[in-house]
C-alpha cells in the first residue's frame, strides 16, 4: 500500500465555501475508484472554532492498494482539472508500514496528521516501530483509521488518522482537518 497526498494551501481571505461545494460535488466521483483503499477529501480553515489552522488549505488524503491506481488517477482528467483550477501540486507518497482501517471508518468528520523528519543514520526498525505503536494507540484512542507511512526520498514519517470527533493534537506539527467526503471501495 502507499498514502498520498497534495495539498493546496489558500488565501486567508478565500471562500472556503467554493471547496465545501466542490467536494460535496467531486468527492462521489471517486467512489469506487480501481485500487483505492480510501480518499479523505479534506480542509482546514484558518478561523475555525472546533481546531486551529494556520492557513487554508485543501488537502486530500489517498491510501492505495497499488502504484497503478496512483498511476491511473494522475492521469484522470479529474487530476487535470483539479490542476487546472489550483495549480500544479506536489504529490507527496509515503510506504506503508501498517494501516488499520475500521468498518465505522465511513463515519469520520475529522483527520490528523503528522509529518515527521527521520534523522540520518538512525536507528530506522526502531523509528518503525515506534510509528507502528503510535498508529495502534490511536485506534486504541478512538480513531476509525490509522496509518503509519515512511518517505525514503525525503526521509520522513508520516502518521495520519480519522476521527469522528475533533481529535487532540499530540504536538504543535499536526496538522488537524475537517473531512468533507470519504470515497471507499464499492464493497464497503
Amino acid at each position: 500500500m502507499i498514502a498520498m497526498q497534495y495539498s493546496f494551501v489558500l488565501p486567508a481571505d478565500y471562500d472556503m465555501t467554493i471547496i465545501d461545494r466542490r467536494i460535496r460535488e467531486k468527492g462521489p466521483l471517486l467512489d469506487g475508484f480501481p485500487h483505492l483503499r480510501f480518499k479523505a477529501y479534506l480542509s482546514a480553515r484558518k478561523q475555525n472554532d472546533g481546531f486551529a489552522s494556520f492557513e487554508n488549505l485543501y488537502s486530500p488524503f489517498y491510501l492505495w492498494d497499488t502504484s497503478e491506481g496512483i498511476d491511473r488517477f494522475l492521469s484522470s482528467t479529474g487530476f487535470a482539472t483539479l490542476t487546472r483550477d489550483f495549480g500544479w501540486p506536489v504529490v507527496r507518497t509515503w510506504m506503508i508500514w501498517h494501516a488499520d482501517l475500521h468498518p465505522g471508518l465511513r463515519t469520520a468528520k475529522f483527520a490528523r496528521r503528522e509529518i515527521v523528519p527521520i534523522a540520518p543514520h538512525s536507528d530506522f526498525a526502531s523509528q518503525r516501530n515506534d510509528a507502528v505503536t503510535e498508529a495502534r494507540s490511536a485506534i486504541h484512542e478512538g480513531a476509525t483509521a490509522a496509518i503509519a507511512a515512511f518517505s525514503p526520498t525525503e526521509w520522513t514519517a508520516v502518521q495520519f488518522s480519522l476521527w469522528d470527533a475533533v481529535p487532540q493534537p499530540v504536538s504543535r506539527s499536526v496538522q488537524t482537518y475537517a473531512v468533507g467526503h470519504l470515497s471507499l471501495p464499492k464493497s464497503q
